[in-house]
């Protein structure tokens, strides 16, 4: 998967040079960052509505257009695709692989910095989903 981030992306840098009328990367580097950033939000919206819908290949249709959209905006901030991974992996140190940073300062002070949580790699589909009272 990641080399196929890294093509688009080498794809995404090289369109920057393209003329906008025959190119839609060109064009949509040319538009600048907000509009990069709407057209990444409609595309998550749009795998939110079809997952939803239980649709699973416009699922996948879609996901191909919020990656291209993410690398563009990665591309236009100068952020590279390792410097997401390098993300990843220290998010895995601190809590696992299948988990997100809590937004709390607070709860990331609970593990010191440089040392690993004692937390296990727990891939998504074992976790059940609890209901909130």
């Amino acid at each position: 998967m990641t080399d196929s981030i890294e093509r688009l992306y080498r794809a995404i840098l090289a369109a920057k040079d393209q003329d906008p009328s025959r190119s839609r990367t060109a064009k949509l580097l040319q538009q600048g960052t907000g509009k990069m950033a709407k057209k990444l939000a409609e595309e998550a919206i749009e795998v939110a509505i079809d997952a939803v819908g239980g649709n699973a290949e416009a699922v996948v249709r879609e996901s191909a257009d919020l990656f291209y959209n993410l690398a563009v905006l990665w591309a236009e901030l100068g952020i590279q695709p390792e410097d997401v991974w390098r993300e990843m992996e220290r998010r895995e140190l601190l809590l696992g692989i299948a988990e997100k940073l809590p937004k709390s300062a607070l709860k990331i002070a609970k593990v010191a910095p440089g040392r690993v949580a004692e937390r296990p790699i727990v891939a998504a589909e074992e976790r059940t989903i609890r209901k909130r009272h």
